[in-house]
């Protein structure tokens, strides 16, 4: 018997183990996760949330706070000495500070430090008065924040409404704001007002299930709620990103430029003119310079930013007192330049 030859085993190369990638969730993912909280059972929408009628403990609260944020639109906070120096910037302080060159170079000091005391004293009470009035409507809104009812560790507690997170239950009764977008518990169905948001004259009525959002009005019933979404991931958060864009040019501010461009074009025209005159007579350059900046100087409107800036700055003061929040100095102009006030009977 001839011997066969063994053949050798296989060994079997043992490869590393790689961990599955997970890939990060496609654009409208979040979105459709949140159309499936609104509709799915509610035993599962319960299950997906991590949370019972008995609400979260104060402990997942705080956690899921950390996660999702708080409760609130957030606002594009500018920094104040950029804020400060926009005031340099526009056709007026461009022929103030224009003239403060000029001043500098003929050497006429008095009105040197006169013009630029000037385009500086602009900048400071511009500045101060919008900060002032900033400071009036954030002590506005701190006094208008609405609280809700939520249970914590099987107890009812009074919290901000930006402290909400998803998972918690809430209580909503007769003339609250909804403070997020949630679904109705079992108990009796409410009559909710949605003007704010769909334009409906009439109270829906909302059976338990179904989604109640943020920023609309319970007008009858009591009933509770588990919040599944807040801040910018609600209805009405998303509305207000949308119409969060690069702000368009008032009315008042076109008019300024346009002012301001006019006097431009004119001063420089005047002061070409003298310039060309002086070299055809040959007049010496300094003479012909302190003519150009006495014409300048007149030629500026130098106190007219600072008194447009004040006047909406206190009108914006006086209506933060009468509990109206202005977000821009130039949406005073702009409302008191309308002469006729078109509104449906959704306006409140």
């Amino acid at each position: 018997m001839t011997p066969t030859a063994e053949k050798p085993e296989a060994k079997s190369e043992s490869k590393p183990e790689t961990k599955a990638e997970t890939k990060p969730a496609a654009p409208g993912a979040k979105s459709e996760a949140q159309k499936n909280l609104k509709s799915i059972p509610m035993e599962e929408f319960q299950k997906k949330l991590g949370s019972s009628s008995n609400g979260l403990s104060e402990a997942e609260a705080k956690k899921r706070l950390t996660q999702y944020g708080p409760n609130e639109i957030a606002e594009k906070k500018e920094k104040p000495y950029l804020k400060f120096l926009t005031y340099f910037w526009g056709p007026i302080p461009w022929m103030i500070e224009g003239a403060v060159i000029l001043s500098g170079v003929v050497r006429h000091w008095p009105d040197f430090f006169i013009i630029l005391l000037l385009l500086l004293s602009n900048a400071v009470v511009g500045f101060w008065e919008e900060h002032q009035a900033g400071n009036a409507i954030a002590a506005l809104r701190k006094q208008l924040a609405i609280k809700a009812k939520v249970k914590r560790d099987g107890k009812w507690i009074d919290p901000s409404a930006k402290e909400l997170v998803p998972g918690d239950v809430i209580r909503l009764k007769l003339g609250d704001i909804v403070p997020a977008d949630a679904r109705l518990l079992p108990g009796d169905p409410v009559e909710v007002d949605q003007s704010a948001l769909t334009g409906e004259s009439l109270p829906a009525t909302k059976k338990p299930g179904e989604a109640v959002f943020s920023g609309s009005i319970i007008r009858q019933g009591e009933s509770e709620g588990m919040v599944y979404a807040t801040g910018t991931d609600t209805y009405f958060g998303k509305t207000a990103q949308m119409v969060q864009g690069p702000e368009s040019v008032s009315h008042f501010q076109k008019a300024v430029l346009k002012i301001g461009d006019y006097l431009i074009v004119l001063a420089v025209f005047l002061v070409a003119l003298i310039v060309a005159v002086a070299l055809f007579r040959h007049d010496p350059v300094m003479g012909t310079l302190e003519f150009a900046l006495v014409l300048l100087v007149a030629a500026i409107p130098v106190a007219m930013p600072t008194v447009l800036s004040v006047t909406m700055a206190v009108g914006a003061r006086l209506l933060a007192k009468k509990q109206a929040i202005i977000t821009r100095l130039s949406a005073i102009e702009e409302l008191a330049g309308v002469d006729i006030l078109c509104s449906d009977k959704t306006v409140r």
